[in-house]
């Protein structure tokens, strides 16, 4: 999978080499995480960079930003987030690697700073758990601890585990909206415990608010209506 990075546009490519130089140079690990691995690996040359880091990533991001003319960076202490804004308008988010426990169903999860295998572990579903190493000495490595890329291949929507949906109900939104962007298909047990789970009305356990917030999200996909569909039959539309 050395050669999944090249596939990144110029730019990217680029922008990725330095973060991971730098990294290295300040004795961090970095990783490009999630939906721009789940999208390389679709064939999509032209992702959001988003970095997770073993490490303080706010520390790299102002390392990264100082390195780039007119660029800016907006932090966030309490969730060790970070965006670089560069000169051209682009963004970089970069985070620092945590493990999160959810103390009941529905409730925003406790964060610790972590590993990458902890990073990947809480992550939603097999396709969105991927990671490729940015650091020279490791440039290109796929860690894929959850088989993702046979899912992609697949075209295969999973859950880590069977609790998922509980600790987290808007997944249930996710799911309907990677199911209507990319076709993919439920895999059966993450189907049967997407419904259980809405049998006990899980979605009741968060807020109108955090419900409308993901919602939003729904309508604004290119295929709005048969994520929409695939709610209602679901019984987890909230009109």
């Amino acid at each position: 999978m050395k050669n999944l990075l090249s596939q990144l546009n110029p730019k990217s490519l680029k922008l990725i080499q330095s973060i991971g130089v730098l990294a290295q140079s300040l004795g961090m690990k970095a990783y490009l995480v999630g939906g721009p691995v789940r999208d390389l690996l679709m064939g999509f040359p032209n992702v959001d960079l988003d970095i997770t880091v073993q490490g303080p990533g706010i520390r790299l991001a102002e390392a990264f930003a100082a390195q780039q003319a007119g660029s800016q960076v907006t932090r966030y202490r309490a969730f060790k987030t970070a965006t670089v804004h560069l000169a051209d308008g682009s963004l970089i988010d970069f985070a620092t690697c945590r493990k999160e426990v959810y103390v009941k169903p529905g409730a925003y999860p406790v964060v610790e700073s972590s590993n990458i295998m902890d990073d990947l572990c809480r992550r939603d579903f097999t396709i969105n758990a991927m990671a490729v190493a940015i650091n020279p000495e490791t440039w290109g490595q796929l860690i894929d601890p959850f088989k993702g890329k046979a899912d992609v291949k697949a075209k295969r929507l999973r859950i880590l585990h069977d609790q998922s949906f509980l600790d987290d109900p808007t997944r249930i939104l996710r799911a309907a909206r990677f199911k209507a962007r990319f076709g993919l298909s439920l895999e059966a047990k993450t189907l049967q415990w997407l419904k259980s789970a809405v049998k006990i009305k899980v979605l009741d356990t968060i807020t109108p608010q955090r419900y409308l917030k993901d919602f939003n999200k729904v309508l604004k996909e290119p295929k709005s209506l048969d994520a929409i569909k695939c709610l209602k039959s679901w019984d987890a539309y909230r009109g």
